[in-house]
């Protein structure tokens, strides 16, 4: 049976999971971790790629990515030629090293886009391998508030806040706030059709046609673009149902 299609993201936004052949061990250690990460930022010069978030556990890895210009599968294609190899050389093996073709999961919502850097950041935390998520040196949280080396943190910063020390004071809270967010595996299956997300809107904003938000003002307009991406709408499926531009309710 062909493997399905990817979905694409609207935005570009990926978040990612590598996960070792039979649920095998990655990472022996520290040199593993680092070379990963050195091959990371080597394909990231390479392929030009956002990187906005990563966390690298014993037998699986989480990535919160935005491709460019290259695709996703080609980003991965590299990665795996120079990291792979590396391995096999370093532990005598051959074959396969991950587990089957990378999942991913479309990110769309800044709201989704901070679920899945939280979830990323607290994996180690809920998998009970440390106490505070600052403690752990194989993901990138500790690259937000000084280290940075390999991610692009500005981006990430500036939702929270365009004030830097507030951005910061934010995103620290936001990162260790207690919280049951489920990514990847569950949202991949709750993909809302135009249907669905038809009703939402005319649920949302009271109105009989999704249409008629563009007759409100601004302020009105954009509380109720904002709540229909909170419900899991894509930027895509609220311009085709609105009429109100990409641009419009990307800013939002």
């Amino acid at each position: 049976m062909p493997r399905k299609p990817r979905i694409k993201s609207e935005t570009g936004i990926y978040h990612v999971m590598l996960r070792g052949i039979n649920k095998q061990r990655i990472f022996e250690d520290k040199q593993d971790y680092q070379k990963f990460l050195n091959v990371l930022k080597e394909t990231k010069e390479i392929s030009d790629y956002d990187l906005y978030s990563y966390c690298l556990m014993s037998n699986h890895i989480h990535l919160l990515i935005k491709e460019n210009e290259v695709e996703l599968g080609e980003i991965f294609k590299r990665f795996g030629a120079k990291f792979v190899y590396w391995y096999n050389y370093k532990y005598s093996r051959t074959g396969h090293l991950f587990q089957g073709r990378f999942k991913s999961e479309v990110v769309e919502t800044d709201s989704y886009l901070l679920a899945v850097l939280r979830y990323i950041h607290q994996n180690p935390r809920k998998a009970n391998l440390v106490k505070s998520i600052s403690n752990y040196p194989w993901s990138s949280y500790n690259e937000y508030i000084g280290n940075k080396n390999i991610c692009d943190t500005q981006f990430i910063l500036e939702i929270f806040s365009k004030n830097k020390s507030e951005a910061l004071s934010e995103f620290v809270k936001f990162n260790n706030q207690t919280n049951n967010d489920l990514c990847l595996d569950l949202r991949e299956n709750n993909r809302v059709n135009d249907s669905e997300a038809e009703e939402i809107i005319k649920k949302i904003s009271k109105f009989k046609s999704p249409t008629f938000i563009q007759n409100v003002n601004d302020i009105e307009r954009d509380k109720i673009i904002k709540k229909c991406k909170n419900n899991g709408l894509s930027i895509r499926q609220i311009q085709r149902l609105t009429g109100i531009s990409f641009a419009i309710i990307r800013k939002i």
